[in-house]
């Protein structure tokens, strides 16, 4: 009898229902080109056409199965989806209640021929090899932590304090020495036969790491992964991490699942920046990624930062991570500036920050950190201090430049003869000032010294040591050789007035930042701040304050203490959702749905578990997800498509608004 092979696949696609492996036979004719991993194209009888597919495994039809549908062609012949990364997927899926084709979309980038073909035709990368001096190198920066050398070859979960310091590379460029830290790991770890991950926020971030490890590492050793690159070089940076030889991978939060050869070690840098969570579906944020690939892989797994996320910290205290500290404990001068006797006490920069800014412009560049870009970000009324907004759509508006009429920050209409709907009064005032007043401020107040602005608009990565005014807004801040001779951070009482439950540490995180930027013995000025915030950022004990952070939040039954799933879309959907996963979770407390409110077109509702109940919370809302997805309503007739999906879930929300 003829067994017939089939291919077990997951076809590419965003409905719900078809987030399973689908049998299919295969012909004749590709017998020897379909093998696991590949992409192929399959017929889908529910719409009646051709779909892309990844092949999961290749196996025997059952004998009592009814007939299959045949595969149709071979995509291509590059195994992309290899064993490991579709057990990430699966299971990174699985614990935030989504898909794990949504994964394998961010995971694997898309098709590009030629770069394929190129692949292809080239003889496989060599295994590189890591000098003598290097590996040397690295172990004398890994030695300032006892231990992290010996702990990251035993493949631990660890948390590094990073040193909050600037260091020049060998061509005189600046890079914080927390760059060097993890080159230095990546390069030990490559010296030993194992592959590196490292996976940053942004492009600034990248810059300096791969500056780092540029200098340290073969090129063919380091790939490059991350959204910003044209697709044919992402493409085949990914297939580069497909060769059987190990590579260091460094790229943004996608990165955190190449699929690299001998993996040795994952390093998360600073991930309590907002960067680093996916908004797109099912949004697990790449420390969770991380977190699971190393439970599956046996890497060794790194958190570092200049300050330490409550969620780190709850693992630390748990025991999960383990912390390792430097031999010498080193922190950044910072003086908590608060306005003097006679002077206005709403003066934004107080005489003690603002002598030691014209001090330090006698040595060198100052920095100074403000909360926002632009010229005025807020206007109010002169008269009532309503805030002032648009007619048309109800946006804020903002003043561009001095006697600039206002203008929204939504829909960019300019706001011609606009009057108070309160007091009718028709003029306006700045209630905030941004990166460039406070430029034009500065540059008055110090006149004949440079002044640069460094935001969204502005990016500017490194200044010299000549003496300049640095102002910049938060994560824009560029580096210094030789590092700021006072850093001024600004604005910080409205920073903390933001309606967001991490508010507090995001605070913490931003000022560290900044600090860690200041030469050695420069002062810091933290204008305006006082309490726990404040003294943690004083004394450098940013995981005292996590831990603090974690005994508030336990007994109000908040992230990270609990894990949060938002369920949003039609009130009948919502509540079937809730009462299918308090009946398939009987240990849910009482009080653990919030709402379901009134939001947007719906409803949403938050629902708060413990982390040993995640499993079966989670696979109960999604499939609450899939049932709603397969009888939901149809669009009317010629939109196309299937059913509506009138359910919403995302686990692990980092805004808890309803």
């Amino acid at each position: 009898m003829t067994v017939q092979r089939v291919a077990r696949v997951l076809v590419d696609s965003p409905l719900p229902q078809l987030d399973r492996l689908f049998d299919y036979a295969i012909p004749d004719a590709l017998a020897g080109e379909v093998v696991a991993g590949i992409r192929v194209k399959v017929p889908l009888r529910s719409a009646g056409r051709m779909i892309e597919a990844y092949v999961v495994e290749v196996g025997v039809a059952d004998a009592s199965a009814r007939p299959l549908s045949e595969l149709d062609s071979v995509v291509s012949p590059v195994p992309v989806l290899t064993p490991a990364l579709w057990t990430l997927a699966r299971r990174a899926a699985d614990r935030a209640a989504g898909s794990a084709g949504d994964i394998l979309r961010l995971a694997i980038p898309r098709r590009m021929v030629r770069a394929e073909k190129a692949w292809l035709a080239a003889p496989p990368p060599g295994a590189p090899v890591v000098a003598d001096e290097q590996h040397a190198w690295a172990l004398r920066v890994l030695g300032a932590y006892p231990g992290l050398a010996d702990a990251i070859a035993a493949a631990e979960r660890l948390a590094v304090d990073a040193p909050p310091a600037v260091a020049r590379l060998a061509d005189g460029t600046p890079v914080g020495e927390w760059a060097e830290l993890l080159a230095a790991a990546a390069v030990d770890t490559l010296a030993r036969g194992r592959s590196a991950v490292l996976v940053v926020p942004d492009h600034r971030d990248r810059a300096q790491l791969e500056g780092a490890l540029a200098a340290r590492l073969p090129a063919e050793a380091l790939v490059r992964d991350d959204a910003k690159q044209p697709a044919p070089a992402r493409y085949s940076a990914y297939l580069r991490t497909l060769a059987d030889v190990p590579c260091v991978v460094l790229g943004n939060r996608s990165a955190v699942y190449a699929p690299v050869n001998a993996p040795g070690l994952v390093a998360i840098w600073d991930d309590g920046d907002p960067l680093l969570s996916e908004p797109l579906s099912p949004g697990v944020h790449a420390r969770d990624a991380a977190l699971l690939r190393q439970e599956l892989d046996g890497t060794a797994l790194v958190f570092a930062g200049h300050t330490r996320t409550a969620d780190v910290e709850r693992l630390v205290q748990l025991g999960w991570v383990r912390e390792i500290a430097a031999t010498r404990r080193r922190s950044p001068r910072v003086v908590l500036s608060a306005t003097r006797e006679g002077e206005n006490r709403g003066q934004r920069v107080p005489s003690a920050a603002f002598a030691a800014a014209r001090e330090a412009l006698a040595d060198g560049p100052v920095l100074v950190q403000v909360a926002r870009p632009g010229y005025a970000p807020v206007l109010v009324c002169a008269e009532c201090r309503d805030p002032a907004r648009c007619a048309h759509c109800g946006g804020p508006l903002h003043a561009a430049r001095q006697g600039a009429a206002p203008a929204c920050s939504w829909c960019g209409r300019t706001a011609h003869g606009w009057s108070c709907p309160n007091c009718t009064s028709t003029r306006v005032r700045m209630a905030a000032s941004g990166s460039e007043r406070t430029a034009d401020e500065l540059g008055r107040a110090f006149p004949g010294v440079r002044v640069i602005v460094s935001d969204g608009d502005h990016a500017v990565l490194t200044v010299d040591e000549k003496p300049a005014l640095v102002i910049a807004t938060r994560g824009a801040e560029p580096l210094a050789a030789g590092g700021y001779r006072a850093v001024l951070l600004l604005d910080g009482d409205r920073m903390l007035l933001a309606e967001d439950l991490r508010i507090g540490e995001s605070c913490l995180r931003w000022w560290s930042n900044a600090a860690a930027l200041a030469a050695p013995g420069a002062p810091v000025h933290l204008v305006g701040v006082a309490g726990p915030v404040a003294r943690a950022l004083a004394t450098w004990t940013q995981p005292a304050y996590a831990r603090s952070e974690l005994a508030d939040r336990g007994p109000l039954k908040m992230p990270p203490t609990v894990r949060v799933a938002s369920i949003e879309g039609e009130r009948p959907r919502v509540e079937a959702a809730i009462a299918t996963a308090r009946a398939a979770v009987p240990e849910l407390d009482s009080d653990a749905v919030l709402g379901p409110l009134a939001h947007g077109e719906g409803v949403r509702a938050l629902v708060r578990f413990e982390y040993a109940l995640g499993t079966r919370v989670t696979a109960s809302l999604r499939a609450s997800v899939v049932e709603a997805a397969v009888s939901g309503r149809r669009p009317p007739r010629g939109r196309g498509g299937g059913p509506r999906n009138t359910l919403r879930v995302r686990v692990d929300v980092p805004d808890l608004d309803l």
